[in-house]
């Protein structure tokens, strides 16, 4: 392996301190590589104006990105996964999971002090389906405003539109030391995380064995098994950006690993979420998917 590596990154802020983050943990563990960043701007950066169903989906994030690495330019790439597509581009893998961050959707209130303090039909921005369904599941009077953009654009337009909150992942801001704007934690039982969220995907050439195995060296075990977890139940549950989508493994006392999913039809009409138990990431997702698509059936959304 060559003694200098490069990072690929966008150029958001998040997305630089996380490559950094990746950056220094691997010089911290082999100090005589150089490692460098290059940063980029993706299709999905520059289209800020249209909810991403209507743009393209997650991959408009992370397309540029794996051409420089298919091309050589970039040995490495630093994502947030729970923005990665369900399949990689041919000649592409990931790493395993390194140590997940919180993985809670938080309320950032201009006012309020929680969700229940809100007064009615209170304007809240999010861009994402499955936040805003579930929401307002809990609270249906809450009138919800398609927001986009990087963590300080968001505040910027919860400040400049007077809206009441925003919904953003706890990860984000607590990687760039902003816990201070958090009004609420949600319970991930009431509002079911994205799956993989608070999670980095470092994507690599699969012809990249020695590094591949230098940055599989430093991954976290217990995360590596919830992101398979959440990652096959993306994948077998179908659906796409269009959807309401969440998947949050845990682990249980005994080693078991308990998944809460959450999906339902495009305008949120029907919500279908599913808690089960049990011994693998295959047994649990098999067991979660076959109770979600029955229900999905019996409602009239999906055919088995």
């Amino acid at each position: 392996m060559k003694n200098k590596i490069t990072i690929g990154s966008r150029e958001s802020k998040l997305a630089v301190l996380q490559s950094e983050m990746v950056r220094d943990y691997i010089k911290n563990h082999d100090p005589e590589l150089e490692v460098e960043i290059l940063t980029m701007k993706t299709t999905g950066d520059k289209i800020l104006d249209r909810t991403l169903d209507k743009v393209g989906g997650k991959g408009l994030f992370v397309k540029e990105i794996e051409q420089e690495l298919l091309s050589g330019e970039i040995h490495l790439a630093v994502h947030s996964m729970k923005d990665m597509p369900g399949e990689l581009p041919d000649g592409l893998c990931f790493a395993k999971a390194w140590k997940r961050e919180d993985p809670r959707d938080v309320l950032v209130l201009r006012e309020a002090k929680s969700l229940q303090e809100l007064p009615k039909h209170a304007v809240i921005g999010t861009g994402s389906k499955r936040r805003a369904y579930q929401l307002q599941a809990i609270r249906p009077d809450i009138e919800i405003v398609d927001i986009r953009g990087n963590v300080d654009t968001r505040l910027a337009k919860m400040e400049a539109q007077k809206l009441d909150g925003i919904v953003l992942a706890a990860a984000g801001l607590k990687r760039l030391h902003r816990e201070d704007v958090i009004t609420e934690y949600l319970d991930p039982n009431e509002m079911i995380p994205a799956t993989t969220q608070g999670t980095l995907a470092i994507e690599l050439p699969t012809d990249a064995a020695e590094l591949l195995e230098k940055v599989n060296a430093l991954s976290d075990e217990k995360t590596e098994r919830m992101t398979r977890t959440e990652r096959l139940f993306l994948e077998q549950i179908g659906g796409d950006c269009h959807m309401p989508i969440g998947g949050y493994a845990t682990e249980t006392a005994d080693g078991r690993i308990c998944l809460a999913a959450i999906f339902g039809n495009e305008d949120g009409s029907r919500l279908i979420r599913c808690k089960k138990t049990g011994n693998d990431p295959d047994d649990v997702v098999q067991i979660v998917v076959d109770e979600m698509k029955r229900q999905l059936y019996e409602n009239g959304i999906f055919m088995i």
